[in-house]
């Protein structure tokens, strides 16, 4: 029996797929060789694969389900430029000069999404329409504002401070403590976005293989044809001159990786759509159409849908992953203690997808093993996974524009990890009582 709080025609699954629905390319048989296969037919992937085909580069791109049907056609479609850690906490770890590359290149991520979006002709409800973020306490609207003194002396941004009393002029509701808004974040439709990549990345003369999962890559020897790779799917085996991998939050699924899986956090993010508003009442609660998000460690996140008939909300409602239809209503009780004028309103989507974190918070890109890779985006992946699918292809060809601050990061992992993560209830528990403490 369905929850009263989903509408009778509801939809377990993504609510930009109503828009931009998976378009698999018809199946075929998979080649004898390719100058790159890539593994992940994601945001990461498909820019990787545009930039080595246009290179004249032969690519074979294979997912294991639909074409985008990771967190690349179930993110939230909020595009910003940062990183999980400040540029204090960075300086600590790395010293100031490496730091602020990392939050440059980050910076960076979003220039390139809006060029890319621009320049290839994208129509993916693109808008820039910065972000605002709620303070969930008073300490942590007074650390807001100080990160914003040092992010606009350093990088030329220009994000402020927006009190309490004039809150309701970015959203209608009176639960923080004040905010900030970060004008440059912007916002997309990540389904549409998706399918525009493919269909360029087809057109350039790429194959993109979905329902193919790749069970094994061996490298190649003397003994077995030379240099390169030996790549073993569902539908033949395939020799590849280099391998990327781009498989995000879905790595731990492909025990293909094991090296790799033990160094991302596969984390379920829950989502919902509302039914249709009452015309002007979202003028109301997010009146100027910005993207939000608030301070609180287990983040929440919620915008406007790109025709402003919904509410589009997020956030993690369990301590264990769960079912759509259990953090469904869950969702709508957080979003509603945020709005109550939408108590009421029923639920017409709700579904997850899986990010990546990493034990540093900050993402990777390199090679292990002898296959390139880009991943662990932590919950901010639609530029952060576009702008390293563009480096690591450029990687991949030995061109220096491949170049990113990160690329002499370790990727860490912890003993005992083996990609599942059993440590994650406890996290997420820790991090709601310091929520609930306003740490």
């Amino acid at each position: 029996m369905s929850h009263p709080l989903f509408t009778a025609d509801h939809k377990f699954d993504s609510y930009w797929l109503d828009g931009a629905p998976y378009a698999n390319p018809p199946v075929s048989d998979v080649p004898a060789e390719v100058d790159v296969a890539i593994v992940g037919s994601g945001f990461t992937g498909m820019v990787a694969a545009l930039v080595l085909v246009r290179e004249g580069r032969g690519v074979a791109v294979f997912d294991a389900g639909d074409a985008g049907v990771g967190c690349s056609s179930r993110n939230g479609g909020q595009c910003g430029g940062g990183l999980k850690g400040g540029i204090e906490d960075l300086s600590a770890d790395y010293g100031r000069a490496k730091a602020l590359a990392m939050l440059q290149d980050a910076r960076a991520s979003l220039d390139f999404l809006t060029a890319t979006i621009e320049q290839e002709n994208i129509d993916c409800d693109y808008d820039h329409c910065g972000r605002f973020v709620g303070a969930n306490t008073p300490r942590q609207y007074d650390e807001m504002l100080r990160g914003f003194e040092i992010s606009n002396r350093e990088f030329g941004t220009e994000s402020y401070g927006v009190s309490k009393a004039d809150q309701r002029q970015e959203m209608g509701s009176d639960l923080y403590h004040g905010g900030g808004v970060i004008p440059h974040h912007t916002s997309l439709d990540p389904a549409k976005y998706h399918r525009g990549l493919q269909a360029m990345v087809l057109e350039a003369g790429a194959v993109i293989y979905a329902h193919t999962p790749v069970t094994n890559i061996t490298p190649n020897s003397t003994a077995n044809g030379g240099a390169g790779f030996t790549v073993t799917t569902s539908r033949g085996t395939v020799r590849a001159g280099k391998v990327i991998v781009a498989t995000n939050g879905y790595t731990n699924r492909e025990q293909t990786f094991p090296a790799l899986r033990r160094r991302v956090i596969p984390i379920g993010s829950y989502m919902i759509a509302t039914e249709p508003l009452e015309p002007g009442l979202m003028d109301i609660l997010i009146p100027r159409n910005r993207v939000l998000n608030d301070t609180r460690r287990v983040v929440l996140y919620f915008r406007s849908s790109p025709d402003r008939r919904r509410i589009v909300f997020g956030g993690r409602v369990a301590l264990a992953e769960t079912d759509p239809v259990v953090s469904g209503p869950r969702l709508h009780d957080i979003m509603s203690n945020i709005f109550p004028e939408v108590s009421n309103v029923k639920i017409s989507h709700s579904w997850m997808g899986f990010v990546a974190y990493t034990f540093d918070k900050l993402p990777h890109l390199g090679v292990q093993d002898g296959l390139h890779y880009a991943m662990g985006y932590c919950g901010s992946g639609v530029a952060m996974a576009s702008y390293l699918g563009h480096k690591i292809a450029h990687q991949v060809l030995g061109n220096s524009e491949g170049h990113t601050a990160f690329d002499d990061v370790k990727f860490q992992t912890r003993p005992f990890y083996d990609g599942q993560p059993w440590f994650l209830a406890t996290a997420v528990s820790w991090y709601k009582f310091l929520d609930s403490i306003g740490r």
